[in-house]
């Protein structure tokens, strides 16, 4: 008997306390006017720090307290919406664009911005700038290397067209950031293959024994009906997570004063601890850290408590030392280093290297030096007001790694979580392109982006010559305007005098040839010193644009979204609405929402150009 009480009484007890502690979870989705769930977005009850974000597909569930619970929901460029919880367990979202916010913006020279921001950026014009060099943003010290685009070439004079491929995506998250604070991205900010490459592209795995597999496209050009457009895509193997090499990796992070705001320090932690949770018992983490001077913080170890127990320690303060941070990283690195394993520094900073060795070419010099011995430098850029993008993409490439800015948790996600094997693991490196055009069917053609990478012809075969690397399951796109040779005569294409001493004309294997162009690649393994040689013909199957694949549309879209941002010479006739409607198109499966979030930002850009 005086159980069954006290079975009643455990049981009023429960009852009551589920009674006074209500919890009810509540789920649902959040979508645009276009009725597509956007990722991103900020779930919060209100007047509590209990919190999510929704998923890719703009999916949310959160445990709310009470019936009388209200959520709060809210992503840059939309109106926030605040709802009544009212004992309901799905509550679906129509957030509307905050076309009001948007739409105030001052123009400055050939730019438009926030009033609320006006010294956060302006116009390449008023900057008094020549062509190549360095942009310096007044009011504060943000910088940017400039970038001219590449103009047509005649296939006749220069039918090679070579270049470094380049996996670097910083340009795009960058771009974001300028974005969703209401403003136009610095022209130079704007590295039109960055913005490409930031989506990956569903090409066909490569076959056995080979690290990559070469594909092509070829189609109308969406901004010039004279022309035509091609694709030049590489499929990097995806290596499984426990068949990758050991890592032995150094955290180097800035812990200068410039690094305290929210989001700089607080979430360079937030984005290593990601990445910790990725690694497996036969991988090591050290961490260096500098300001004022640099320190050894945590001798190299596997042991993931002690790593973050070391890394919520940090906290900002002092000067920079930049360069003497860079010189005891790789000695670290080099004491510990695995043998055929991936050995590699990752320099987490807002790029303002103000004490120690500042000068450019001393630390490229550096960078380079340590690359030989095998141990590589990948770059995370943070923050804004300081930001040093120009020097950051150059120790990047110095250093065999990768360059990516991060502006928020779900980009470091994407960096160390999602992008895992193709960030830290290297499976081919000096990756070099060379194409040869055939001039009896291309009369001229001009390569989109990749202005920072182009090569010498002769660099193709010199084994010397460094160039980009590839990671596990990365992919490469680059994209190619072309004037076809039977086309209408393009302004684009001009023509000069005859030569008169010398006459260049078609070969008659390049008339009689169905060949459109030669695609030529060059590779070296990650611990090798001789390229390897991979051809590719490809033909014109003069397939028209709704027939071709999601990877050719998308990356038009976002080629084209480029160059308008740039307000390129070449950009034809291209506009935002063009690009919104050949993208929405081509999402393909979309499974993290990167390409959602794309149309997003190309919507908010509609509504801020100068109408």
């Amino acid at each position: 008997m005086n159980g069954t009480i006290s079975m009643i009484m455990l049981m009023w007890i429960c009852t009551l306390g589920n009674f006074n502690g209500y919890e009810r979870k509540v789920a649902g989705k959040v979508m645009g006017e276009d009725s597509l769930g956007i990722p991103g977005v900020s779930v919060i009850i209100k007047g509590t720090t209990t919190g999510t974000t929704t998923d890719a597909n703009g999916f949310y569930e959160i445990t709310v307290p009470s019936e009388k619970s209200k959520i709060v929901f809210s992503f840059i460029g939309y109106l926030t919406e605040e709802v009544d919880v009212n004992n309901r367990s799905t509550i679906d979202i129509l957030l509307k664009m905050d076309v009001s916010a948007l739409q105030e913006v001052v123009v400055t020279g050939y730019h438009t911005q926030s009033r609320k921001s006006i010294t956060r950026a302006i116009s390449p014009a008023l900057s008094g700038r020549a062509p190549n060099d360095f942009y310096f943003v007044p009011g504060n010290t943000e910088e940017y290397k400039g970038v001219k685009d590449n103009a047509y070439q005649k296939t006749l004079k220069n039918p090679l067209s070579t270049f470094s491929i380049d996996v670097d995506k910083a340009s795009y998250s960058n771009v974001r950031r300028f974005i969703q604070d209401g403003q136009m991205p610095p022209k130079d900010a704007v590295r039109v293959e960055e913005l490409i490459n930031y989506f990956t592209y569903d090409y066909p795995q490569p076959k056995k024994g080979d690290p990559f597999s070469v594909n092509t496209e070829i189609s109308d050009c969406p901004w010039n009906n004279k022309h035509k457009l091609i694709q030049i895509g590489i499929q990097g193997e995806k290596i499984a997570t426990e068949n990758l090499p050991s890592s032995n990796l150094v955290f180097l992070i800035d812990v200068s004063g410039s690094m305290s705001s929210q989001e700089k320090l607080p979430l360079v932690k937030a984005g290593f601890k990601l990445l910790i949770d990725q690694l497996r018992p036969n991988d090591q983490v050290a961490i260096v850290v500098y300001a004022g001077a640099a320190g050894l913080v945590l001798p190299s170890t596997s042991d993931k408590k002690e790593i973050l127990s070391a890394l919520e320690k940090l906290e900002s303060g002092g000067s920079t030392a930049g360069g003497a941070g860079i010189q005891l990283a790789y000695q670290v690195a080099g004491k510990h280093f695995k043998e055929g394993g991936n050995n590699r520094v990752i320099l987490a900073t807002d790029g303002d290297f103000n004490v120690g060795i500042s000068d450019e070419d001393e630390l490229e010099k550096l960078i380079e030096e340590k690359r030989e011995s095998g141990i590589f430098l990948s770059v995370l850029g943070f923050g804004m007001g300081n930001y040093k993008d120009a020097k950051m993409e150059i120790l990047a490439d110095k250093g065999n790694g990768n360059y990516a800015y991060i502006d928020n948790i779900l980009e470091a996600k994407k960096v160390f979580v999602n992008e895992f094997g193709g960030t830290l693991f290297t499976i081919a490196k000096d990756v070099k392109l060379q194409i040869e055009f055939n001039p009896a069917k291309v009369k001229a053609y001009r390569l989109i982006g990749y202005e920072n990478r182009l090569l010498q012809d002769e660099d193709f075969n010199n084994d010397k010559k460094d160039a980009g690397e590839l990671g596990s399951g990365h992919t490469v796109t680059a994209l190619y305007e072309i004037i076809p040779e039977d086309g209408e005569k393009s302004s684009e294409s001009n023509e000069i005098d005859p030569l008169k001493y010398q006459q260049i004309k078609v070969d008659q294997v390049g008339a009689n040839s169905k060949e459109i162009m030669m695609v030529k690649l060059r590779y070296k393994k990650p611990e090798g010193s001789v390229s390897k040689l991979i051809e590719k013909p490809v033909f014109d199957s003069h397939t028209s644009i709704d027939q071709t694949s999601d990877n050719f549309r998308f990356s038009a879209a976002v080629a084209s979204f480029g160059m308008l941002l740039r307000d390129s010479e070449f950009k034809g006739e291209a506009t935002f609405t063009d690009v919104l409607a050949l993208a929405k198109g081509a999402t393909g499966k979309d499974s993290e929402g990167y390409r959602a979030e794309f149309l997003n930002l190309v919507r908010s850009m509609d509504l801020l150009a100068v109408k």
